[in-house]
């Protein structure tokens, strides 16, 4: 790994999952070394006709998004990079592969991945990742794409949908600078609403309610329960630091998830948050990896672009990584890791 000496990452890593009175915000020069290593990675993992391998073994196959979606690696990496103003390894190749992926009816089908890539939610992830990715790059899609979220509202088809994707719909269309109808809003607000328990949370789960939370922030208005929301996410969080409360594959996002709903909904400076964010620094550190990369819980052994992804968007989320202050397109970074708490975000107006 470029610029990460394996024995300082040991002995960093060490001090830092020692606790937090060592210091943690302190180590700029282990941030500087973090990046390096995350950008070696995405370089290691990078083919030359554009698309991105999960992991740097060519025989992996992927775990979550990445196992589902050949887009979701090259996606995760355009985003990432474009978060740091890195570039990518092969630009112009990655530019053509996601051109490759979409075909005439709009919609983008992947060329690997253990999803039915002609399900309705395949395909709403999937032209979701490319049109992102192709904004990023400073291009368009070449065919129009609204026919994969028509879909969706012809009939209510959106009802059954995992709650994890309500956001999917207000990015969709920040992605391609347009306005989210009245009609999608509507429909989609009160679904959410109705949704919503006593404590803030939708579907008793922290994926479906942070999506929830991105929804209510990409159209610029507040989310309801916000508060109560808060007070379950923080009372959710486990000692070691982290969110992960059921089986592996449900609380994969888990961390990630909740450091979104605290930093974009919470006030940094309240105790409860800011050693919630040291905690989830913390336990997130010990799944960064020698190579780099970063594994989805501090056993594993394979870095995978998924995990990269969501842990390196956590650090950012918990103030521990900083981004350029003059980022643009921030809102489409993304799950949202890079969205200014401060600032109206609306796809609605």
């Amino acid at each position: 790994m470029n610029n990460l000496n394996r024995r300082k990452f040991i002995a960093q890593s060490a001090l830092l999952a020692g606790g937090v009175s060592l210091g943690l915000y302190a180590c700029k020069n282990y941030n500087s070394d973090l990046l390096k290593g995350v950008q070696d990675f995405i370089h290691r993992v990078a083919n030359e006709d554009g698309s991105f391998r999960p992991g740097i073994d060519p025989d992996y196959k992927g775990t979550s998004d990445t196992g589902l979606s050949g887009i979701a690696a090259p996606a995760y990496a355009t985003i990432i990079s474009s978060t740091f103003g890195w570039s990518l390894p092969y630009p112009d190749e990655t530019r053509e592969f996601f051109f490759s992926c979409q075909k005439p009816d709009g919609a983008f089908y992947p060329p690997t991945g253990s999803m039915d890539q002609n399900a309705p939610l395949a395909k709403l992830y999937n032209t979701l990742q490319g049109i992102i990715s192709l904004r990023l790059m400073g291009a368009k899609p070449r065919h129009d794409p609204m026919s994969v979220i028509d879909y969706f509202f012809n009939n209510d088809e959106f009802k059954g949908l995992p709650l994890y994707s309500t956001s999917f719909f207000p990015l969709f269309f920040t992605a391609l600078e347009q306005k989210m109808p009245d009609h999608i809003n509507s429909r989609m607000r009160e679904y959410l609403i109705n949704g919503q328990a006593e404590d803030g949370y939708i579907g008793d789960h922290v994926a479906s309610t942070f999506h929830a939370a991105h929804y209510f922030r990409l159209i610029g208005e507040p989310t309801p329960k916000a508060d109560v929301m808060i007070d379950r996410v923080i009372k959710d969080q486990k000692e070691d630091g982290s969110w992960h409360l059921w089986e592996p594959e449900l609380d994969v996002h888990a961390s990630f998830d909740a450091l979104f709903i605290l930093r974009q909904l919470g006030d940094p400076k309240e105790p409860r948050i800011k050693q919630a964010y040291k905690k989830a620094t913390n336990w997130i550190l010990k799944c960064h990896k020698p190579d780099g990369g970063f594994t989805h819980f501090p056993d594993e052994t394979i870095s995978d672009v998924d995990s990269l992804y969501f842990h390196v968007g956590g650090l950012v989320e918990s103030g521990f990584l900083q981004i350029p202050k003059n980022l643009t397109n921030e809102e489409i970074l993304g799950w949202g890791h890079a969205m200014d708490p401060g600032k109206n975000y609306s796809c609605i107006s």
